[in-house]
């Protein structure tokens, strides 16, 4: 079976791909290239590599392909508010030209990483579903990942399968490191300085998912049944993985006791808070869908991977890891206009 997966050079693209190729997968690259320098252990390289803007694909890049996973996104919130009109040019127009050309070139899986986020700020105590549930993004990344979700669903038929993940904040070691997502922003202050800094009360909720168990997911929808995911989004998280920011925290001063807490309520810069449900995937892919990892133990790997690479402040919270200022550093170099195209 033929994959192409976008945004494969990235956090979670350095995973997946991978995890494709042990699974025996034939595995194309789809990538603009903007952090394929941003290793920081070795990587695989094996399979075939097309590197190219998103906005750019073609009908040709998709001849032959059976399944695309669709992760090439700006993607978080932070970066996609550099600009909002950019933001919906990639993430949502782009992404729906991509899904047009799959069905067209005769692409039989079309597998859309989302996002959480679009449930924005929610006031309920409930947990929150894939459907019945209220959308509130609030971002320019939110809005447009949800916009892009509903327009690619209108595309799936009998041959062509469309499913979205929504993906819990991801953490967890990658060979692309971010360390501008919470967790690992969290494990990377209290490396480097013994300190934990949370910049609100610490009491909005951040559902939470390893980077590799959401690599599992995305596995789970190339091999379940088509008539079990076409169509149809699911929230991607553990059972019990709705923590609030000062429980995450908490989980790592259990590992690095040493370290301070610091509270800053008066220096939020992030106001989404939401607990979400996960059932829809428990219940209808308890086959296909077997993650294995904890908070605990990907704090753990997050803290072991630190020590052995001996990581400073420069790597840890430098344009390798934060993805807003590898941005800003191509600019500065003037290889990246400032509509994100490589000149």
């Amino acid at each position: 079976m033929n994959v192409l997966v976008t945004g494969n050079l990235g956090y979670i693209g350095s995973v997946l791909t991978p995890l494709l190729e042990d699974s025996k997968y034939s595995v194309t690259g789809f990538d603009s290239g903007y952090f394929r320098d941003c290793t920081l252990v070795t990587t695989r390289n094996a399979y075939m590599q097309i590197i190219k803007d998103i906005r750019d694909v073609s009908i040709t890049d998709l001849i032959g392909i059976d399944v695309v996973i669709h992760l090439a996104a700006l993607s978080n919130d932070p970066v996609g508010e550099i600009d909002p009109i950019l933001t919906n040019s990639i993430n949502f127009e782009a992404t729906v030209t991509l899904a047009n050309l799959a069905r067209c070139a005769g692409v039989e899986r079309f597998i859309y990483a989302s996002t959480q986020s679009m449930y924005g700020i929610s006031d309920s105590n409930e947990e929150l579903d894939e459907y019945a549930s209220k959308k509130n993004p609030i971002t320019a990344y939110a809005k447009s990942k949800w916009l892009a979700e509903q327009e690619i669903f209108k595309l799936s038929n009998d041959n062509f399968h469309v499913m979205a993940f929504r993906f819990a904040t991801v953490f967890g070691v990658s060979p692309r490191l971010r360390s501008d997502i919470v967790f690992n922003n969290l494990m990377a202050n209290a490396f480097l300085y013994k300190e934990i800094r949370i910049n609100s009360d610490g009491t909005p909720w951040r559902p939470i998912i390893h980077v590799q168990d959401a690599c599992k997911a995305i596995l789970a929808g190339i091999i379940a049944p088509t008539q079990t995911v076409s169509g149809k989004a699911f929230n991607v998280g553990y059972k019990s993985g709705n923590y609030t920011v000062l429980q995450l925290a908490q989980n790592i001063l259990e590992l690095l006791p040493d370290c301070k807490l610091s509270l800053n309520n008066e220096q939020l810069t992030d106001n989404r808070s939401y607990r979400v449900s996960f059932n829809r995937i428990y219940s209808e892919l308890p086959e296909y869908f077997h993650p294995t990892w904890t908070l605990s133990t990907g704090a753990l790997e997050l803290k072991n991977f630190f020590e052995k690479l001996e990581l400073t402040s420069e790597i840890l919270l430098g344009e390798k890891c934060i993805r807003m200022k590898k941005l800003q550093q191509l600019q500065a170099l003037g290889t990246l206009d400032k509509e994100l195209r490589t000149i």
